[in-house]
């Protein structure tokens, strides 16, 4: 079976790689995507043990903060029947839950690799999540940006 990589978006206010790691297993629910082509990718898509990038978004300073894998396969986001959740969906209904979420398992958090330097470096500037006009929380990761992720981040990149 063939890994997969993706960069998973969370604002640090609503879960912080911080957050994921002060958890239970250092594992957290992925909730709120509310996007079908996100919510697609992690149906379709995403498997336990797929290498996930953790990105903090919406902040002073956007970047990848730590590493994480998909910690379990695709299952309802509870969220999505809470009136009192930000991510309510009237339409949805349990019988035919319209979210999915997947749990996320932090392995270790890293320096910031912030925006500026992703855009600078040749090779990662290709990620999709950079391409003018993406908006996703959830986007594919190239094995080739990957491990170029990797060896920056490790002091050889």
């Amino acid at each position: 079976m063939t890994t997969h990589y993706w960069l998973m978006k969370s604002e640090p206010d609503d879960v912080s790689v911080d957050d994921a790691l002060a958890a239970p297993d250092a594992t957290v629910p992925w909730t709120g995507v509310r996007n079908y082509q996100a919510r697609n990718f992690m149906r379709d898509q995403m498997r336990v043990g797929d290498g996930v990038l953790f990105y903090h978004s919406s902040c002073a300073e956007p970047g990848i903060v730590g590493i994480a894998e998909v910690a379990s396969d695709a299952y309802p986001d509870p969220t999505q029947f809470d009136p009192a959740s930000p991510y309510f969906d009237p339409g949805s209904k349990p019988a035919q839950p319209r979210w999915l979420l997947v749990d996320v398992k932090v392995l270790r958090k890293t320096r910031n690799l912030a925006l500026a330097e992703l855009r600078d470096d040749p090779v990662l500037s290709q990620l999709q999540t950079l391409r003018r006009g993406n908006r996703l929380s959830i986007t594919p990761v190239e094995p080739a940006h990957w491990r170029a992720v990797l060896r920056r981040l490790d002091g050889k990149g």
